[in-house]
């Protein structure tokens, strides 16, 4: 395995879908603009924050923080819109970025699904059908043979826990809105089958686990860079009584998918809270605590805790893909990163490897369901103009990097 950086990674991330815009050919794209908002989203994507065409600029920005390494993903759906047709126009594009990092000092760190897929992928069943797998692998090696020798590592899947996690978390309701999202879907598009990473049902986890496993095998065949994949981290908590629930979601929803990671090179740890168990179940956040813009309490102690557990329960080196906090309060952005990365170096101090730290996110976008009202950005974006704003959290972070270029 090659590491082609040195020292630590300090850097920020997106995901294609939620920066760029005009992501047509994609099965979100159809969900977040069905009629009457059946899809369940607030509201439909649009042009994102154009980072398709401003990506230099929002590069120079990032460069100019401090900052070593940006993580972004390729759009499976603007590479191949239709199955078998590949645009080498789109593989071109994200080789341009690539290389743009380069030029500037940044690592490129590449996620090859952020939850996206082509519209046609969803048709045929999505991650229900294991023909998937080998479709994905297929895209795969595309993008690494393409890239190849640019990327400072890859990433197969963005929490690829995610929906077995939102189901343990919200059975029911989850279960309804998915059923509700299937019918929409299908009534737009007459495809029975469509499944996407957002509704896939009981086939889809040892779909995806083959998927990661022929994926990674895909990428090593074009690229010495470490593989691994990502996984959502709550801390999970109980109270007394609450031990039986928690760990159960835990062996399910945490457990099961960091054991598949045996293989890899790396484990992408993402963590943004904790969750509370009882006797029943999940428990609601604690009365009086603070919560961000999507619903979540704000709890930054959660990453040191959970880096340490997937260390310990892998003890794979750890890359931080994703951490931050949904505000409209800049200070308090800076106050939860500044706690989170005491968690961090906690863990380090307590044997974690960890690579590095990648803050989510770069710029403020398409938070998915939530549509763009929370605000997760180091750079806000003005909606009407596409304007940038470098916040203070941003400078804190890169002088933070800067003054700690091993780590915290």
């Amino acid at each position: 395995m090659n590491r082609p950086w040195g020292g630590f990674l300090w850097g920020a991330a997106t995901a294609a879908h939620q920066v760029e815009g005009g992501n047509v050919s994609s099965d979100i794209w159809l969900l977040e603009n069905l009629p009457d908002r059946s899809g369940g989203f607030r509201e439909p994507s649009g042009d994102a924050v154009d980072h398709y065409h401003r990506y230099a600029q929002d590069l120079d920005l990032l460069a100019g923080l401090g900052l070593n390494a940006y993580r972004f993903s390729v759009e499976w759906a603007r590479i191949e819109p239709e199955a078998g047709r590949i645009s080498q126009a789109a593989l071109d594009h994200y080789a341009r970025m690539a290389d743009a990092c380069l030029a500037r000092g940044l690592t490129p760190l590449v996620t090859l699904h952020h939850f996206t897929s082509p519209l046609w992928l969803a048709q045929r069943g999505g991650w229900d059908n294991p023909e998937a797998a080998d479709r994905f692998a297929d895209h795969c090696a595309r993008v690494a043979a393409h890239l190849a020798d640019r990327i400072g590592a890859w990433v197969t899947f963005n929490e690829i826990n995610l929906a077995s996690l939102a189901f343990e978390l919200a059975p029911e309701r989850r279960a309804r809105r998915l059923e509700k999202l299937r019918a929409a879907a299908a009534a737009r598009i007459e495809a029975s089958r469509f499944s996407t990473f957002l509704t896939h049902g009981g086939e889809a986890p040892a779909v995806l686990t083959r998927a990661h496993a022929l994926a990674a095998q895909a990428v090593r065949a074009a690229s010495d860079a470490p593989v691994g994949l990502t996984l959502a981290l709550p801390v999970l908590q109980a109270e007394p009584g609450g031990e039986g629930p928690r760990d159960r979601v835990r062996a399910e929803t945490q457990d099961r998918w960091l054991d598949i990671t045996s293989g890899d090179d790396f484990v992408g740890v993402q963590t943004y809270t904790r969750e509370l168990f009882g006797p029943q179940g999940r428990l609601p956040p604690p009365d009086g605590e603070a919560l961000t813009l999507t619903g979540w309490e704000v709890y930054p102690q959660a990453l040191g805790r959970s880096v340490a557990y997937a260390a310990q329960r892998t003890g794979k080196p750890i890359l931080v893909t994703e951490n931050g906090i949904a505000t409209a309060h800049d200070p308090q952005r800076r106050d939860y990163t500044q706690a989170a990365l005491e968690g961090l170096a906690a863990a380090r101090a307590g044997g974690a490897e960890v690579w590095g730290y990648v803050h989510w996110s770069a710029l403020d976008n398409f938070e998915w369901m939530h549509g763009y009202g929370p605000t997760f950005g180091l750079i806000g974006v003005d909606r009407a103009t596409f304007a940038r704003q470098v916040r203070d959290s941003a400078r804190w972070l890169g002088d933070f990097a800067q003054a700690h270029p091993d780590g915290p």
